[in-house]
């Protein structure tokens, strides 16, 4: 799992993922759906919008050989959902709309939400120490909140460093086969902490910008700290009951995905294993939440409305900073001068599903997926995946309004 990610605009790296296999198997409406001649599925809800253009767009993922896709999209037009591939190999049901999957980093801009929810309170200050929070870790003072919100603490990633040099610096096993043999088992937060601090910091804090999963886990347990609650009563009291999403939560020590989901798979000496099952307190506070497209377009649209923080706060939030174009809890994407900016986070966990959440600044245009594969030891055929994804972001994000007579211009 590469958990160092490049640019902005490779989005669905950012825990470790992008890995594409398995040929397509044909598929057939779930209930209440309607079916375009390309072989997504549509709801019937949305079937009345024509979008040929995101229905192609779609399929290009499960022609490339991802396994399953869920989408959802608001805009001027209004909410159009659809899904294409297959929810369980040698099946031919297609994956449900609004099924349950495994987000990964998705879960680390509510954690910044959060955080800047308590900021704004007057309970904790973004260039705090750290340790002066959670001082039994023996944290380099210098390390303040707004470092591990941006990454650039310096602290080592507990699932492994990539250097540029090309070394890499093991962790705890988050890929390959390793993984697969010990993905049930259960990890505590500071355990996970305090091995990353037992390696030698990447840099000098503030001195340079370094995607690791051991800045949200910190943060986890800082919101903790700070409230005398848990990280859970937090995130449901102050975002998920208030925004109505039902069907969003921590995963805990649960290793089944509630509800309707499609099946992730990995391949693994000659044979294909179910990965649907996997227990993420692995990556407990960093890439450990369960959710649906609906629920991840709520909250997306929410917080870039303005409805979950002050003003100044959020204009702070969506401040790049640094290589990655990194926020607090969010990436910064120019998408150019005809097409603008858009806020994103997307996701995976370890192996098999990744996670897609896009919105425009005001909140009214969003892209909300899930993508599903049949993953390997070698992470599978990737080569396609960023094009994939820079044409579905470009369709929703630089397309003609709605009412235009012209054609959708591409970016390039």
């Amino acid at each position: 799992m590469r958990t160092q990610p490049p640019p902005a605009t490779k989005a669905l790296r950012h825990v470790a993922v992008t890995a594409v296999a398995a040929a397509l198997l044909a598929g057939t409406a779930t209930p209440g759906s309607a079916i375009a001649d390309s072989g997504v599925t549509v709801p019937a809800a949305a079937a009345s919008q024509d979008r040929p253009e995101l229905r192609k767009a779609m399929q290009a993922f499960v022609d490339a050989g991802f396994t399953g896709v869920q989408l959802r999209v608001n805009d001027r037009r209004g909410e159009w959902a659809a899904s294409a591939g297959v929810r369980k190999l040698g099946a031919a049901a297609k994956p449900p709309t609004n099924g349950r999957f495994w987000t990964g980093s998705v879960v680390k801009t509510f954690s910044a939400t959060l955080v800047l929810q308590l900021v704004a309170e007057g309970k904790i200050g973004l260039d705090d120490p750290v340790a002066g929070y959670l001082p039994g870790f023996g944290l380099d003072r210098r390390i303040t909140v707004r470092m591990l919100l941006r990454h650039t603490s310096g602290v080592f990633n507990y699932t492994g460093e990539y250097y540029d040099d090309g070394r890499f610096v093991p962790g705890i096993p988050a890929t390959g086969d390793a993984w697969l043999n010990n993905r049930f088992h259960s990890y505590q937060p500071e355990e996970l902490v305090r091995l990353a601090l037992s390696k030698p910091a990447r840099f000098e804090p503030g001195t340079d910008q370094n995607y690791s999963n051991t800045n949200y886990t910190l943060i986890r347990l800082l919101i903790e700290k700070v409230t005398g609650r848990s990280y859970d009563e937090q995130l449901q009291r102050r975002i998920l009951r208030p925004l109505g999403m039902s069907a969003t939560r921590t995963a805990g020590d649960r290793t089944q995905l509630p509800g309707p989901h499609a099946h992730a798979y990995y391949s693994y000496q000659g044979k294909t294993v179910d990965i649907s099952r996997q227990n993420l307190s692995l990556l407990v506070g960093a890439g450990d939440l369960i959710s649906t497209t609906q629920d991840l377009t709520t909250f997306f649209s929410a917080l870039n409305s303005g409805k979950l923080l002050p003003a100044e706060l959020l204009a702070e939030m969506r401040e790049p900073y640094g290589k990655l174009g990194y926020g607090l809890g969010v990436f910064v994407q120019d998408l150019g001068p005809d097409c603008g900016t858009v806020y994103q986070h997307n996701g995976s966990p370890p192996h098999g599903y990744g996670a897609l959440m896009y919105s425009s600044p005001d909140g009214k245009t969003t892209l909300t997926g899930s993508v599903t594969w049949v993953d390997s030891a070698t992470r599978g055929p990737v080569k396609d995946f960023q094009k994939l994804l820079d044409g579905l972001v470009e369709e929703v994000f630089c397309g003609t309004p709605a009412g235009s007579a012209n054609e959708t211009k591409p970016l390039r």
